[in-house]
């Protein structure tokens, strides 16, 4: 039986119906609802992916409707998911580089200066520690090497050329200790060192202030710190992220020539296995409480391990990517209220559609289903959108800042579950509204 719907003051007036059909009709049923319950006499329903796939086609044809409208909406979703992703890869980069370095070092301790006490306070003062200390910490069991350090910062003059940078006097085992690769030269010996020759190293940075403009060899050129001439004995290879800005010369002359003080600012240990660094650590401490005649609970120095300070980096860093992703879920909330928006909009505007699907079988879950896919349709999209340009900038980021681009599973998964659970936040109360629509109310709408 073939139906032609036309409109009448109820909204649609069904085709004349064979006259049996009409006397079954009880006299109180409206021609309107009389229609629709001939509509609403289905056969088998579809199975669930035919009918999933309907859905979304129906969304993408609404969507592609207006699509200006949709871009807006997406709009704050992928601006929001790209801030996201951007954090992410800055973090995850800073992480990266800080446990690289922090792995090749991962046998060493640090002994800084500064009084503490049991309730972990730690105070600034003056240094006691001596190189006679250094000396003494390299003879403990486990220990492979001991550099004691004078950092000072002043400007060094090559020719016309001058750059203010960090100045480290160091043992020659700093080399080992830190990791450094020398690329020209060599690095200064033990005894230049132990005679306080006015030798230095070169990091990157600096090498490349002072000799770049004239090309000229570094090696064996002269270098003026203050009154003091130092000749250039070797240049080190980039490390980045600001460490190749210094300029390492013997712990002697740094102390007599350049500080004038018999104390230095800190010492750095290695210990021969990551196993031995704790018990190197306690026999540190023993040590220099010996040596400083240190009574009760306050030591006038501090010793850190390279693992207890990623513990506070990887603190920081899970602090600093709550932050940023707390600033980025603002944006993502105000991105789902104007989904929920548009979404309302959509069923006010299609109710009349809404109420003919509902009329001739289309269930009340199917109706849910359909704005649920589109919402989350807008979502993804503006998902897919926010990843690309999250990672564009947090690429541009990092490698400007000499970090590695780092991409994870969270990185690629946390936009589409972001985007994901927003669609189902924002769309899922136009979703219900559409599927509670009464078909009559919703048809008569459109007189």
């Amino acid at each position: 039986m073939k139906i032609s719907p036309t409109r009448t003051q109820y909204g649609v007036t069904p085709s004349p119906m064979p006259a049996q059909v009409a006397l079954e009709q009880p006299a109180q049923v409206s021609p309107l609802q009389s229609m629709l319950r001939e509509l609403r006499v289905r056969g088998p329903r579809p199975g669930l992916f035919r009918m999933m796939g309907a859905n979304f086609e129906s969304a993408l044809e609404a969507l592609g409707a207006n699509f200006t409208r949709s871009f807006l909406t997406a709009l704050g979703i992928f601006i929001g998911v790209g801030a996201v992703v951007a954090a992410l890869t800055l973090t995850q980069g800073v992480s990266a580089y800080v446990t690289n370095q922090l792995a090749s070092l991962g046998n060493s301790v640090i002994i800084f200066p500064g009084t503490s006490n049991r309730s972990g306070v730690s105070q600034s003062t003056l240094s006691t520690l001596t190189v006679t200390d250094a000396q003494d910490i390299a003879k403990i069991p486990h220990v492979t090497s001991a550099s004691p350090f004078i950092i000072t910062s002043d400007q060094i003059v090559y020719g016309r050329q001058n750059w203010t940078t960090q100045i480290e006097g160091v043992n020659p085992e700093i080399e080992n200790i830190q990791n450094w690769s020398v690329v020209q030269g060599t690095w200064f010996s033990a005894d230049e060192a132990e005679h306080g020759d006015k030798v230095a190293v070169l990091g990157d940075t600096v090498y490349h202030n002072l000799f770049d403009t004239s090309g000229n060899n570094p090696i064996n050129a002269s270098i003026r710190v203050r009154d003091q001439i130092f000749r250039v004995v070797g240049v080190l290879a980039p490390q980045g992220v600001g460490q190749d800005d210094v300029i390492f010369i013997p712990i002697k002359v740094a102390q007599v020539r350049l500080k004038n003080t018999t104390t230095v600012d800190q010492i750095q240990v290695q210990a021969d296995t990551a196993d031995n660094v704790q018990p190197v650590a306690g026999a540190i401490t023993s040590l220099l409480r010996k040596n400083h005649r240190i009574q009760g609970d306050n030591d006038d120095f501090n010793t850190f391990t390279f693992t207890q300070i990623l513990q506070q980096v990887n603190t920081s860093e899970a602090i600093l990517t709550a932050l940023l992703v707390g600033i980025a879920a603002i944006s993502l909330t105000v991105g789902g209220i104007g989904i929920m928006n548009i979404m309302l909009v959509s069923v006010t505007e299609r109710t009349w559609e809404i109420g003919i699907r509902m009329a001739i079988g289309a269930r009340r879950s199917d109706i849910l289903n359909q704005f649920l896919i589109e919402a989350v349709l807008l979502c993804l999209v503006g998902g897919l959108i926010g990843l690309g340009l999250g990672l564009l900038i947090g690429w541009g980021v990092v490698k400007a800042s000499g970090l590695p681009f780092v991409i994870t599973t969270v990185t690629l998964a946390v936009p589409f579950a972001v985007a994901s659970s927003i669609a189902l936040l924002f769309g899922l109360y136009p979703a219900i509204r559409a599927s509670r629509l009464d078909p009559i109310v919703a048809i008569r709408s459109e007189e």
